[in-house]
């Protein structure tokens, strides 16, 4: 039955019609994770292609007329569903959570003039002026949608805003890379001009002609199209090269330090979400919930995978928090384990060898605990191996309850 809801700011929707715009602004996300959501992703991507490589075709002048009017064809199709796609970013836009507490109306402006939306609007050029009465012939105005599509590209690498975020963290020492940078430049671009004027006045002749040797000296690029002569100048450029593979090493360790940084805090937070699903771990309290999500590691398994073996050295547990595993035992029956419970206690808390085979049911998020960090853990959290010993004997003396309740063969 379809019933309507007051939505923020009064406005009115019906339940049906906001299931559907939920559904598609889920697919249309590029890190969905389903399997609908892959498949966009790659027809997206697809598309993008043929689009980018007629583009390219049309730039060919001595191609056939024939093929000149089936690849313009081809463009018009691609901008045509990049236009369906933008429409429908739009439509959707106010499902998005941080949308959450705007109108329908500014939900979808704030999209519009966000990034993607941008770059969206970009890509559909070629229809909206195709609407506004305009025809676009030609490889030289076609070849333009290249570089608007190109950056549709951008939009399936979630990097992107890691390097955003890692540059506005290091601005600071970037911007004194860069201040380094412009110095050394301008120094050595004037006293280049100056010691080398009277010999090379075509090169070196004006500080403009002795910035473009900088810059190509600076960045060790060496076209070679310009070189000092004098003594003096040579120096200068000797110094530059070894001024500028310094500071491009300072500018690589910047950059490299904060997408670790960065790198490892995306990790930490992604882990405490996984962790705070398993109950175990939530009844322990949030300072030592802390230092637990330091020593675990997210795994990923798909569905009808083996984790462990019978007979594997019992090195590590593992904690379920999201998916199914199907535990089989060495009497031939199988249990189930979902989300919040773990496995391999045993082996790790005996230090025997796996006692059984453990294979996933469908896809499945694991936390792994190895056996070095357990015990670390557990000399100063005795709160933890109690924990683990106490359900791994409740789900022992199940286990022994359950095989004695079955009907012998």
């Amino acid at each position: 039955m379809q019933f309507a809801r007051q939505g923020a700011y009064g406005r009115s929707v019906t339940a049906t019609g906001s299931s559907l715009r939920a559904r598609i602004h889920a697919l249309l996300h590029f890190t969905e994770p389903s399997d609908a959501g892959r498949r966009w992703r790659a027809l997206h991507l697809i598309v993008l292609g043929i689009g980018l490589f007629a583009v390219i075709l049309l730039s060919i002048g001595d191609l056939p007329a024939d093929t000149r009017n089936a690849l313009r064809y081809a463009i018009w199709i691609v901008a045509i569903l990049f236009f369906i796609e933008y429409v429908l970013r739009l439509w959707t836009a106010p499902e998005a959570p941080r949308y959450g507490d705007t109108s329908t109306a500014m939900a979808r402006l704030h999209w519009a003039m966000s990034l993607p939306g941008l770059i969206g609007l970009l890509a559909t050029m070629p229809v909206v002026i195709w609407l506004a009465g305009y025809r676009i012939v030609g490889s030289d105005a076609a070849s333009i949608f290249c570089v608007l599509w190109i950056l549709k590209l951008g939009l399936h690498a979630p990097a992107l805003g890691t390097l955003a975020r890692v540059v506005s963290n290091e601005r600071a020492p970037i911007a004194s890379v860069l201040i380094l940078f412009f110095i050394l430049l301008v120094i050595a671009a004037t006293a280049a001009h100056l010691l080398e004027y009277e010999r090379q006045p075509q090169a070196f002749g004006s500080l403009p002609n002795a910035l473009w040797w900088a810059v190509v000296t600076l960045t060790t690029t060496g076209y070679g199209d310009v070189v000092p002569l004098t003594a003096g100048g040579r120096m200068v450029g000797s110094i530059l090269m070894i001024s500028g593979i310094t500071v491009l090493a300072i500018m690589t360790g910047v950059l490299a330090t904060g997408f670790a940084q960065e790198e490892r805090r995306r990790e930490y937070l992604k882990v405490w979400e996984q962790v705070a699903r398993v109950p175990i771990f939530a009844a322990l309290g949030v300072v030592t919930l802390s230092e637990i999500v330091g020593k675990l590691r997210t795994r990923y398994y798909p569905s009808r995978i083996i984790i462990v073996r019978r007979g594997d050295p019992g090195d590590s547990m593992f904690f379920i928090s999201s998916g199914e595993v199907e535990v089989r035992l060495p009497t031939g029956g199988t249990v189930h384990l979902g989300e919040g419970a773990f496995f391999g206690e045993m082996a790790l808390l005996e230090r025997q060898p796996r006692s059984a085979t453990v294979a996933t049911t469908r896809p499945t998020t694991l936390l792994v605990l190895y056996a070095s960090d357990f015990y670390e853990i557990a000399s100063h959290i005795p709160a933890l191996a109690d924990a683990v010993e106490a359900e791994a004997k409740r789900r022992r003396d199940e286990n022994i309850d359950r095989t004695a309740g079955e009907p012998k063969r």
